[in-house]
């Protein structure tokens, strides 16, 4: 069976504050804010791929990575390398691609990558 990621999703401790992160830290764009008595949680705007959103955690269950294709990854690493925490400094993989690796507030991993192949 093939499939396709079409949505993924990074649980935060507090959904205001994880908004105004993203948006200021990393430029995204809320799209959607559903709050009510089951969850808190919010929808960015994506180009291509599968849809980022992040939803308040009610048992403190955070962490996960998530890896963001970008067309300049050494642009982005020098805008952001002093603003952020830092989990894997810039690098080049064997296999073909450059990239870091920052976390969130709540320690979410989020990798930025360019393919460097055919250059």
């Amino acid at each position: 069976m093939k499939t396709r990621l079409i949505h993924v999703r990074a649980n935060v401790s507090d959904l205001y504050k994880s908004i105004a992160w993203y948006e200021k830290t990393l430029g995204f764009e809320c799209k959607v804010i559903d709050v009510n008595e089951r969850w808190a949680y919010a929808d960015f705007e994506c180009g291509e791929g599968a849809t980022f959103a992040i939803m308040e955690s009610k048992n403190g269950n955070s962490s996960a990575r998530f890896n963001f294709s970008v067309d300049n990854v050494d642009e982005l690493w020098e805008c952001l390398k002093d603003k952020v925490t830092i989990v894997e400094a810039i690098e080049t993989l064997s296999y073909g691609s450059r990239k870091f690796t920052i976390s969130d507030i709540d320690g979410n991993e989020l990798g930025f990558v360019q393919s460097i192949w055919g250059k």
